[in-house]
């Protein structure tokens, strides 16, 4: 292994690599374990789990299966790990990622309270300088960010909020000892995954909930339970299969998709398919038929079943109509699974404020104030999201070339060649980074794909004594168009407030970011690309 080296105000290694979730943690273990590269990965908070680390608001849980929501490199961790959820709650994979850090040896390489300030490349010196807020520098040839898709916390510039008396708390930087609601008047404000999650769990504690939402949204249950000792003797029997299933679909998920068009098939049996589908629960919902996201009208079949099932779950149809959406598709923004969302709704202690009927004006001292009452309230919960994907790249004022910044590279979107790297950025990898298929698929797969892909370039480019490579001007425009063109095959833009083109960050370039190709394919693309010696890629 090569060893870091001390340099006068520098610490010098092979690579930094920033963040240390899912992403960072693998990348450290490919380029150190394998490679025997020096790398030093740093984190900005006090232990590892990347945005994991972050979310621990109440109900915070993945809407992935535990089982393929995990490391699919060692079979041995695989078969040493006991999932005790069909969906993990926060603090589970928080014990998995701390498991997976002790059983490979990775913390000894990872500097935590250490939040990245700017990076720099020097061309003449081919390597990229890190400062961290604290002062401290660091030099490396590679820079590998691992900061997560949904790590940026939106904290809406609601007017009045530094006046409101009560205290306040954004679902993505929850405090760690947990908010105690019990005899409060909360206000929650938004409707994602986040708000769907969060809401019942704070309604069966706060004295009364106001949940304020701008749009309403589809949900499908989670159904989630305990997982029993047969399935988990079957996952371990079938590890290999389920697996390489799950690398070969489009959404990183061990699951098949029907062949059957829902538009092909007789009403009775269409219902039939999604009672069968709701009832089972899950993201694997999308899967009943193979054209949902492909097709207008087969889509409307799928919204039509869910906002059928909002009307006969929620009692006062005034409520449930406002609780139905009626703007967009059923998963043209991201899908959220729950437990018991909408029957949240049917408590005495829950009510619910229509946002595009009476919009928030302010908040002020004694709690929010829209455009025809205001709300006293004790307690703000905003489940406003992230400033997904582009967010925690800007954050770490990233400049290339020439002082090239990356903020204004990426002034009117972002653009990138795979999701890897950009030009003008050498020897820079954004793992998950808009233009791959990410927040589109099973993080995992798509963490392993990246982590993979990465660690294989640098060994290419050391087996030939070669030290830099830069995504091209014209792959980055030609991918920019493969993006376009996938997003454009499937429904997913219709969704004009979805976080996928920025829409829930005020003044952020309305641009589709993540590839919606099928991580199969991409993942074919990226093969080849380096099979031909890293087409679109300078190397020297």
């Amino acid at each position: 292994m090569t060893d870091p080296i001390e340099a006068g105000p520098f610490r010098r290694y092979d690579a930094i690599v920033v963040g240390a979730g899912f992403s960072g943690l693998y990348q450290l273990h490919l380029l150190r374990d394998r490679l025997g590269l020096s790398v030093r990965v740093l984190e900005a908070a006090e232990g590892i789990g990347g945005t994991w680390y972050w979310n621990r608001y109440p109900g915070a849980r993945c809407d992935s299966e535990s089982y393929y929501y995990s490391y699919s490199f060692s079979r041995e961790l695989e078969d040493e790990w006991d999932w005790t959820e069909r969906y993990p709650e926060h603090g589970e994979i928080r014990r998995y990622l701390d498991h997976v850090a002790d059983r490979f040896s990775l913390r000894r390489d990872i500097q935590l309270n250490t939040r990245v300030a700017g990076a720099t490349y020097d061309e003449a010196a081919n390597r990229w300088t890190i400062v961290t807020e604290s002062g401290e520098r660091f030099e490396a040839q590679f820079l590998i960010t691992a900061v997560g898709c949904l790590s940026s916390a939106n904290v809406p510039a609601i007017p009045g909020r530094a006046s409101f008396s009560g205290a306040w708390y954004h679902t993505g930087r929850w405090p760690h000892e947990g908010v105690d609601f019990s005899g409060k008047r909360v206000g929650l404000i938004g409707t994602g995954s986040t708000g769907i999650q969060a809401t019942p769990v704070i309604a069966a504690e706060a004295a009364h909930l106001t949940v304020f939402q701008r749009t309403a949204n589809y949900s499908v249950p989670a159904r989630n339970g305990p997982m029993d000792a047969a399935f988990k003797t079957w996952v371990r029997e079938n590890s290999s299969e389920l697996r390489a299933k799950a690398r070969a679909a489009p959404n990183g998920h061990p699951f098949d998709f029907s062949d059957r068009s829902a538009l092909a098939v007789s009403p009775q049996e269409r219902q039939a398919t999604y009672e069968a589908a709701w009832e089972r629960g899950g993201l694997r919902f999308r899967a009943a038929f193979r054209d949902i996201m492909l097709d207008p009208d087969a889509n409307e079949t799928a919204s039509a079943f869910i906002r059928g099932k909002i009307r006969s779950i929620v009692h006062d149809p005034v409520v449930a109509e406002t609780l139905t959406p009626r703007d967009h598709l059923f998963a043209t923004k991201r899908p959220p699974i729950d437990t018991h969302y909408f029957e949240t709704f049917n408590r005495p202690n829950v009510g619910l404020v229509d946002l595009k009927k009476t919009p928030i004006a302010a908040i002020v001292s004694e709690g929010v104030r829209t455009s025809d009452a205001t709300y006293p309230l004790d307690v703000i919960v905003f489940a406003t999201g992230f400033d997904a994907l582009t967010g925690p790249l800007l954050a770490l004022d990233i400049r290339g070339r020439d002082g090239l910044a990356l903020k204004d590279v990426w002034a009117a979107g972002p653009t990138s060649y795979l999701g890897l790297q950009v030009p003008g950025f050498p020897n820079l990898f954004t793992m998950t980074g808009p233009g791959s298929p990410s927040v589109l698929t099973n993080m995992p797969v798509a963490i392993e794909q990246h982590a993979e892909w990465i660690a294989d370039c640098i060994a290419h480019l050391r087996d030939r004594g070669l030290d830099r490579i830069e995504a091209t001007p014209d792959a980055a425009e030609s991918w920019g168009a493969e993006v376009n063109r996938a997003a454009s095959a499937t429904l997913l833009p219709m969704a004009s407030s979805s976080w996928y083109l920025g829409a829930n960050v005020p003044g952020k370039p309305r641009v589709f970011m993540p590839y919606a190709g099928g991580m199969a394919h991409y993942r074919g693309i990226c093969e080849g690309v380096a099979a031909r010696g890293y087409d679109g890629f300078a190397l020297r």
